[in-house]
């Protein structure tokens, strides 16, 4: 099948229709964000590595927590001993389950009877 540029103007009218690509006028706004516009020029950065530290640190974003607790297990224990862990997230790490879960949600309940 020969591919015209009139079906390729449609294919590309689909795929903004169904939000999958944007829309060249919506990237570049005159709103004071508008430097923040992705460029697609630019290598993506590299993703986060996953490591125990990462876990433990306050300054990890909540959303990378959650992250860690829905997609590495291995990791969920070491989730427990961060500071910025709520009570909504230790709540799934409880029900999630993994190796070491059990025993650092009781060294934390543990700490928390001592205060």
């Amino acid at each position: 099948m020969r591919i015209t540029s009139r079906h390729a103007s449609r294919r590309l009218d689909r795929l903004h229709q169904a939000q999958r690509l944007p829309r060249a006028s919506d990237i570049q706004s005159h709103s004071p964000h508008a430097s923040a516009a992705v460029n697609h020029d630019a290598p993506p950065s590299p993703p986060i590595a996953l490591t125990p530290s990462v876990a433990c640190s306050p300054d990890t974003p909540i959303e990378v927590l959650w992250h860690i607790a829905q997609h590495a297990p291995e990791l969920r224990r070491w989730l427990i001993a961060n500071p910025r862990a709520d009570a909504a997230l230790l709540e799934f790490i409880s029900q999630a389950g993994g190796p070491g879960v059990k025993r650092a949600l009781a060294v934390l309940l543990e700490s928390m009877e001592e205060e």
